[in-house]
Formats: C-alpha cells, structure tokens, sequence
C-alpha cells in the first residue's frame, strides 16, 4: 500500500482515479465504471462523487485531490 505521506495531492479527479486503477487492486463494477469516467470525463464531480473519490482515495492510502475538503 502506497504512504500518502510522503505523496503530494492529486492535481485533479483524473490523475487520482488513474492511480486508483494503476494500483490493481480489485474493485467493484460500479467503482471501475466511475473511476474510468473520472480518467476521461473533465466534468465537475458532484459532493457525492467527491465523496465517493476521497473514500476510494482514503482506502487505498492515497493523498486526497488538491483543494478537496473531504478528508
């Protein structure tokens, strides 16, 4: 498992759900389907997406996206 301490925050939503599908860890099909539209898609996150992305993120022991107030 990554050390979040000594990884900076993601830049933005793409480049944290990249690294979550780089891990290869086993997800389930709802969370790969939103990560892999997260990867492609710029669009704005709902509260509750971004919610979602900083459990996912917390979990895998991944710093936070930048500007994220989830934590």
């Amino acid at each position: 498992m990554p050390n979040k301490i000594n990884m900076p925050p993601f830049a933005d939503q793409s480049a944290a759900a990249l690294a979550l599908l780089n891990l290869g860890e086993r997800q389930t099909r709802k969370a790969g389907s939103f990560l892999g539209q997260l990867v492609v898609d710029p669009t704005p996150m709902t509260p509750a997406q971004a919610a979602w992305l900083a459990t996912l993120l917390e979990r895998a022991g991944l710093p936070p996206v930048a500007g994220d107030n989830h934590e």
